[in-house]
């Protein structure tokens, strides 16, 4: 499951590719950012395979930050989906993998990222199995005016609240200044799943997945009471990666 990053300025266009993306059952994490100035900032903090990424936008342009990325000793796959054709030979001199018209075709899109696949750099690759137990990644919390570090295996579920990130274990929950879409791409490779727009869920922990009487769907979690809704657009995604 790839991870990516939808760079454009205008919100119904993210919004949009991120439906698109999600439904390929490809994509197992997604960033947004509206500008090559704060896609920079994210860049910074998390790894990519694939940044999906519009040319025309106010301040620097699409093609500015593939040229910095490009620059890059392991650089994230890039896909330029634009409005404009005019732009396609200065794309491929940056080593876009391809090269899409707005409005994005489903085929189309699938396409760009089985080619995305097929050429993934070290960066996107999974790592050697051996070395997944020494990775043990805990998450940084304020408790009681102390620091406390959460190992990720015990974090059930993580929820947006207001300006914060709520952390919810078995017996205690915490905030967070951290994101639910930092929290996306920093836990992803452990098992985490984005099922809503204000729900992370650790998937090692899902007891049950239960369709009421509305047509939704909802979690059963190990360890919580609150049942944890799945949006529609992540279901089959998540069907997938729970291997229903």
């Amino acid at each position: 499951m790839l991870r990516a990053m939808i760079v454009d300025d205008e919100a119904p266009a993210r919004s949009e590719l991120r439906f698109l993306l999600e439904q390929t059952g490809k994509i197992g994490s997604i960033i947004e950012a509206s500008s090559v100035r704060s896609a920079i900032e994210m860049l910074m903090e998390a790894r990519v395979d694939v940044v999906f990424l519009d040319i025309s936008m106010p301040g620097a342009s699409g093609l500015q930050l593939a040229e910095a990325l490009y620059k890059l000793k392991n650089p994230p796959a890039i896909v330029f989906v634009t409005a404009y054709s005019d732009h396609a030979v200065e794309a491929f001199d940056v080593d876009a993998v391809d090269y899409l018209m707005k409005p994005v075709e489903e085929a189309r899109l699938d396409r760009a990222i089985e080619k995305v696949i097929a050429r993934a750099k070290p960066v996107a690759t999974a790592e050697p199995t051996s070395a997944k137990p020494t990775n043990i990644e805990r998450i940084p919390v304020e408790k009681g005016g102390r620091k406390v570090l959460i190992p990720v295996d015990q974090i059930r579920f993580i929820m947006a609240k207001d300006d914060y990130s709520c952390i919810f274990t078995e017996d205690d929950r915490y905030l967070s200044t951290t994101s639910l879409a930092q929290f996306e791409f920093k836990l992803g490779e452990f098992g985490f799943f984005r099922v809503h727009r204000r729900y992370i869920v650790n998937l090692a922990n899902v007891e049950d997945v239960e369709t009421v009487p509305s047509g939704a769907i909802q979690l059963g979690v190990n360890g919580v009471d609150e049942r944890i809704p799945v949006s529609r657009r992540r279901v089959v995604p998540l069907k997938k990666a729970l291997n229903l």
